[in-house]
This record gives C-alpha cells, sequence and structure tokens, in this order.
C-alpha cells in the first residue's frame, strides 16, 4: 500500500511540475536518451530486422533497467521514491509543451492573415510530420487538432497507464519505445526494416492508453455519446490501431470531422473521415482540445493510482479468502 500511495503522490507532482514548468529548453532526458538511440542505431543498422530488434533491446532494455535501479535505490525511503517517481512523470509526459506549442499555433492562425497563416506553418512541425505547404487555414486547424488527440495517448497518458503497472521503470520504458517508434518506426527506405520491431512493439505499448485515452475523452468531453458513437463506428478506419479509437473519439466529444486527405513527406495519404456526421474544425476547436486533453491527463492520473491500489487490495484479499476455505 506504501509502493501505491507513493506512485499516486510522485506522479501527481510529476504532473504538476509539468503544468508548471513545462519541458526545460536544453538537457531534456528523452533528447538525451534520442541522441544515446541515435548512437546505437549508428553501430548497429543495417537493413534487416534482426538488427532493428537488437536495436530496440537495447535501448529500451537500458531505459527500464536505469528505472529499475533508482527505483531500488530508493526503495527504503518513501520521500526518496516519491521524488524520483515525480522526476520520471516530469520528464516522460509532454502535456504542457503538447498544450503550448498547439495554441501557438492556434494564435497564429486567428490573425487571418497570409503572414499568420505562414507563421502557423512553420510551428505546425513542432507538433506533428505533416507537410505545412500542403495545408491551408482549415487543414492546419485539423492538423493540430489530430495531433493533440493522438499525443494524449502518447505523451500523457500511456505513461501513466504503465507507470501504474510497473512504476518508475514502466514511465521510463514506456517514453523509450514512443521514442524509439518517433525515430525509426516511420516507414522510410533506411527504416522499413529496421524500425520494424520499434513500431510493433509501440503499438503493443500504446494499446492500453489509447483504449483508456478514449474512454476518457468520452467522460470528460461535450458530447459523450457523440464520442462513443464516433469511435464504435470509425476507429476501425484508422491504418494506426491506436491513433483510430483516440481520434474518434476525440471527433465525436469535440463534434469535428477528423481524418481525410492528408501529406508526409511528400507522400499524399487519403484517410477515412472521422465522425463524419460532426462539422469541419476551425481555429477555435484548438484550444477546446486542449483543454479535454487536459482533463483527460488528471483523470488518467486518478484512473491509473485507483487501478492499482485496487489490484494490490484484491491481491491481499485473495489469499485470506483461500485460507478461510481451507479451514472451512
Amino acid at each position: 500500500m506504501r509502493a501505491d500511495r507513493e506512485f499516486a503522490y510522485g506522479a501527481a507532482a510529476g504532473l504538476l511540475g509539468d503544468l508548471l514548468l513545462g519541458d526545460p529548453r536544453r538537457g531534456h532526458p528523452v533528447a538525451v536518451f534520442g541522441r544515446a538511440a541515435a548512437a546505437v542505431e549508428r553501430v548497429l543498422w543495417q537493413d534487416d530486422r534482426g538488427r532493428g530488434a537488437l536495436h530496440t533491446a537495447v535501448c529500451v532494455g537500458g531505459a527500464v533497467a536505469l528505472g529499475s535501479l533508482a527505483a531500488r535505490l530508493v526503495r527504503s525511503s518513501p520521500a526518496a521514491s516519491v521524488a524520483l517517481t515525480g522526476a520520471a512523470t516530469w520528464a516522460v509526459v509532454g502535456g504542457t509543451s503538447l498544450a503550448r506549442e498547439a495554441r501557438a499555433v492556434g494564435r497564429a492562425l486567428e490573425s487571418g492573415t497570409a503572414e499568420g497563416i505562414e507563421a502557423a506553418r512553420a510551428r505546425l512541425p513542432h507538433l506533428c510530420g505533416r507537410d505545412p505547404q500542403a495545408l491551408d487555414a482549415d487543414g492546419i486547424a485539423r492538423a493540430v487538432v489530430e495531433s493533440v488527440a493522438e499525443n494524449t495517448s502518447d505523451a500523457v497518458v500511456g505513461a501513466l497507464v504503465w507507470g501504474a503497472v510497473a512504476g518508475v521503470p514502466g514511465l521510463l520504458g514506456f517514453r523509450a519505445v514512443n521514442t524509439l517508434d518517433a525515430m525509426v518506426g516511420h516507414k522510410s527506405p533506411r527504416h522499413l526494416r529496421y524500425g520494424w520491431a520499434s513500431a510493433r512493439l509501440d503499438d503493443v505499448a500504446g494499446w492500453p492508453g489509447a483504449r483508456l485515452t478514449a474512454v476518457l475523452a468520452a467522460a470528460a468531453g461535450p458530447d459523450p455519446r457523440g464520442a462513443v458513437l464516433a469511435w464504435r463506428a470509425d476507429a476501425a478506419k484508422h491504418p494506426s490501431p491506436n491513433a483510430g479509437p483516440v481520434e474518434a473519439s476525440f471527433a465525436g466529444a469535440l463534434g469535428v470531422r477528423l481524418g481525410g486527405t492528408l501529406s508526409y513527406a511528400g507522400r499524399v495519404e487519403h484517410r477515412p473521415v472521422l465522425n463524419g456526421g460532426g462539422r469541419a474544425v476551425t481555429v477555435a476547436d484548438i484550444d477546446r482540445a486542449v483543454r479535454l486533453s487536459r482533463r483527460v491527463g488528471w483523470l488518467a492520473l486518478g484512473a491509473g493510482a485507483a487501478a492499482r491500489i485496487g489490484v494490490r487490495a484484491v491481491a491481499r484479499a485473495v489469499p485470506r479468502v483461500r485460507g478461510k476455505g481451507r479451514t472451512a
């Protein structure tokens, strides 16, 4: 029970730290991991799935081992354990940076001028990999809302889920998996085979967080029924098994249409429309999506802490029930 409280207090402190401080301008732990992963890639790279799987194992395994060692070192001190969990949570979640970048694009678009649209295009790559020059103002706004939805799962909820399951090693391991997918999991010629293991592991690791995000978006959004209907009808149409439920639920909750034609690195994709009965995204929907993302993040913290305490309570109760049965 003490460990459960330490996780809840530490994760809450980490989320609050992210809210108040955001990400550091230099020396972010995720950036340090990214540089280390890039160095491993330079040593191991071959156009081969096996080498890519080894890369994934080395990088993710190293992050999990570091988290396990740190947790073991502070295990005897509740204060140190809370501090470590808080620091790890702050390091791996990115809700404030996500909100800041989304709102910066929204402010640029609000001017309605050509200069504002160009400024929004220049800022959009901070959020997603779309080709900004191929987007008009409405297309940029839609891309931002979709990015806010997907990154609520990737940058906040998924990490909290794995933190609730495995503590600090879970927090660091999930962020390592998600970062590797962003680095090598995309289907470029260099990484089509080498990045296969990272992409598949990210699908697996992101599965529970994506579903929890979709549930919480429905619960916390202005239109819960619309969120559930859009999730059920459209999530499976999305090419990503995890982005589909999240984006569909956000679309239904906000009453907007997401999906459609988009461009990545000069490659045009025609994705299915999510929540086809909704209206087109407007600039005002960016701030609505950010507020929903914030609510989902805090609800995820509560759900994770409650689940961890509940599972532990059941685990303690089962031996007692079995013992009574044998006595009878």
